[in-house]
């Protein structure tokens, strides 16, 4: 997938591994990053980095503008939820509010997209698929999904186990054995997960093979395959992970109800700075337009 996608995404997101600092810090250094990782999985040509630096800038200067106050509202809805209990209709109101904005950027950048992908050389795409294979075998190292169950189930215990520290403070002991014993009726979802991706990974392959024919055909493809990120999978595959959404929004709510009082003051004041992060790179966002400082530098800065 166009990496940018992911990396805009990471504004709603970044809360989930870093403190508020960091999501006002990571968010100002996307284009930065973008560009790293675009030149990682395409080893770009100048002209075409330029091409493709010129064109983020621009999306991120739209997503600063007119999608960060949406998160902030967002946010503030979660934070009103949170305060009197999340129940599993909450958490899966979340994914789906997070998919839909994933849907509003994905829209927006096809055309950019499109019209940089259509211009890769053979070379370049040889290069995409070593790097897609060198993310593949790292997603499995790090989920320990060619061991036992029992291996995978504790790379997924310590997973959640530190993301739920990250939003509600320190676990007691006594909570993180209930966490763990709750985790057990969540399913294992690293092969699902690599599977999806594998699946994904294909699809988009055979769409850069059309690049060479009709431009506007070829945006169309690709927008969709953006935005409908979900509809290529096999029903199997598509009821496994339904089920697994499902279960998840069981165990959160779960997980909710064995919060303290300090550990829910620690979560809504979390989801306060970040909302309030949102709302201060907004503002920042429409100063540099105003002001027309337009360039890279200024307009990513926090």
């Amino acid at each position: 997938m166009p990496v940018r996608l992911r990396l805009l995404l990471c504004a709603l997101l970044l809360s989930l591994a870093a403190g508020c600092s960091m999501v006002r810090l990571g968010y100002g250094q996307l284009d930065t990053l973008a560009s790293w990782r675009a030149q990682d999985y395409f080893d770009l040509d100048p002209a075409q980095r330029d091409s493709f630096n010129h064109r983020f800038v621009r999306l991120h200067a739209w997503h600063r503008s007119e999608q960060l106050p949406d998160y902030a509202r967002f946010l503030a809805e979660t934070r009103k939820r949170a305060e009197r209990g999340l129940q599993a209709d909450d958490y899966l109101w979340l994914i789906d509010g997070i998919k839909a904005r994933y849907g509003v950027i994905a829209a927006r950048a096809a055309p950019d997209a499109a019209e940089l992908l259509a211009g890769l050389t053979p070379a370049q795409i040889d290069h995409l698929r070593k790097e897609l294979d060198k993310g593949n075998r790292k997603f499995l190292r790090d989920n320990r999904s060619n061991e036992s169950a029992e291996n995978r189930r504790q790379a997924q215990n310590r997973r959640t186990l530190n993301q739920l520290r990250d939003w509600v403070g320190t676990l007691t002991a006594e909570q993180e054995q209930r966490i763990t014993a709750l985790l057990r009726e969540v399913p294992l979802t690293d092969r699902l997960r690599h599977e999806d991706r594998l699946r994904r990974q294909k699809e988009f392959l055979a769409l850069l093979e059309t690049r060479d024919g009709d431009r506007k055909a070829f945006t169309t493809r690709m927008r969709d395959w953006l935005v409908n990120w979900e509809q290529g999978r096999p029903p199997a595959l598509a009821k496994a992970f339904e089920e697994s959404w499902r279960k998840r929004a069981e165990f959160h709510a779960a997980v909710d109800a064995l919060l303290t009082p300090a550990q829910r003051s620690h979560l809504l004041r979390r989801l306060q700075n970040y909302s309030e992060d949102f709302i201060a790179l907004a503002g920042e966002g429409q100063t540099v337009a105003k002001s027309g400082q337009g360039d890279c530098a200024k307009i990513a800065a926090c």
